[in-house]
Parts: C-alpha cells; structure tokens; sequence
C-alpha cells in the first residue's frame, strides 16, 4: 500500500487522525471513509493547490495511487506538511479557515454530503431543525433543549466549509497555516469558525467572555447556539455524554444563551 503511494520509508503512526494515519517519509496515508468523499476532497484540493499558492493558509497535495486513483482499498495518501495544532490561537485557526473557505467559495455542492449518515452529519442536521433527534434522552437534554428554544432562520449564505477547524489548522515557523483533515459541510461559513470558538472555550480553556467576540462573523450568535448544538447532540449519538461533559459544556451554554442578537 505505502509502495502504491510512492513511500519508501517505514510507516510510523501520527498521534492525530484518531490513531488511523500513518507517516512514511513524505506520505501521509489514512483510512478514507467513504470514497466517494474522499475522491471528491482530492480532486477538489488538487485543483486549490494547481491555482495557488493563496494568502492565509495552505493544504495537503493530495497523492495518486500508481494506477492513478485517489483511493486504493479504502486507503487514501497527501503530502505530509511540518507543523502541529495550537487549539490556543483560535483566532488564527478562525482566519485560516476564512480564508481556505474564501478559497473553496466556488465549489457546487457535493451530493454525498446530503447522503452521510455518520453521527457528525445526523447530529449537523439535528442542529440545523432539518431532523428531529429520534432518541429520547437526546431530545430531552436541557442543554439542547434550551439551545434549540432559541433558533432563528439564518439568512447567511451556504457553502462547503470545513466543520471541524480547531484542531485541524497546523502551525509552523516560516509557512502559512495548513489547513488538514478536511470536514466538509453545506452551511454558511461562519459555522466553522463559530464550531471552532465553542471547541475552544469547551475543551481548551477560551474564557467566556470571548464568545461574544464575533470575528467578523454575521448572525454570530445563532452560529454558535448551532454549533455547541451540533457538537453535544454529536456526544450523545456516540454515546459518551455524560455529567462531566455536561458540566463542562453548561457554563458555555449559558455564555452563549446570554448573547444579544
């Protein structure tokens, strides 16, 4: 497989990716979930790089297997690129992102993001009143329950944005932030950077108070009672909410239910 890809050096397993990738030299190979989506990722960097280099970030080059496919027995391979995430600077990991999403603009919308079922897609929906949660402790949460009282329409245009930033923007001496590990959604693009500000205060010690920074960011708060929606109905479909992730989330949810339109 690492052959297929062009490695020639041992693999060894990066501490990110959920312990799924692997290094070997200057290749970078994980499992790749649906192929689909991650031909399309490939193809779509490919192109973003070929038209490059642009301000504010950069990304992984996608690799070819040698018969020239982007996924070969359910493994996929990119260009390792130096750095490491830095979950403090989420104001610098919010700006990559602005600016890979300004980058991706063009982009149609792909149609397996409408055909996932992975909890992370169920749990999006849930968050965006497209689905109602089917179970029951999961409808009856307060905290969602709360959050979902105080929905509006968002008037934000949609776009492929990558959901799920924080720790996925690598930062090196010398080079732009690389943007990795790429999530792809439909909503308007300040849900990633509102996903990746609720990810920072909830696991990465972003005081409070810095939510109600909007970062440019229009309808910010309707943003973020999204996103910590998306990111406990996610727990729950997982089935690893419990009383510690509740009291880890709830001063958050209060911050954020606290906010002026």
């Amino acid at each position: 497989m690492l052959t297929a890809f062009g490695a020639s050096q041992d693999a060894e397993r990066l501490a990110g990716g959920r312990g799924l990738t692997w290094r070997a030299g200057r290749v970078v190979l994980r499992p790749a979930g649906d192929p689909r989506e991650a031909a399309w990722k490939s193809e779509a960097l490919g192109e973003l790089l070929s038209s490059g280099p642009h301000d504010g970030f950069t990304v992984p080059r996608p690799l070819r297997a040698s018969g020239g496919e982007w996924v070969l027995d359910e493994w996929e391979a990119l260009e390792w690129v130096p750095g490491a995430a830095d979950q403090s600077r989420v104001d610098d990991v919010v700006r990559a992102g602005q600016a890979f999403h300004r980058a991706i603009a063009h982009l149609p919308r792909p149609d397996f993001i409408a055909a996932s079922t992975d909890r992370w897609s169920i749990a999006d929906r849930m968050a965006w009143g497209e689905t109602r949660p089917s179970d029951g402790a999961l409808f009856g949460d307060p905290l969602l329950v709360a959050l979902m009282a105080t929905t509006r329409p968002v008037a934000s245009p949609a776009q492929v944005i990558h959901g799920d930033l924080l720790g996925n923007v690598l930062f090196a001496p010398g080079r732009p932030p690389a943007v990795i590990d790429w999530a792809p959604y439909w909503r308007p693009t300040g849900f990633g950077a509102a996903v990746a500000v609720a990810d920072a205060a909830c696991w990465h010690g972003l005081p409070t108070v810095a939510l109600a920074e909007s970062r440019g960011v229009a309808e910010w708060r309707q943003l973020l009672v999204r996103a910590l929606a998306y990111r406990i109905a996610t727990q729950h479909l997982a089935g690893r909410w419990d009383e510690a992730f509740a009291r880890r989330h709830e001063p958050v949810v209060e911050a954020v239910l606290g906010l002026d339109e």
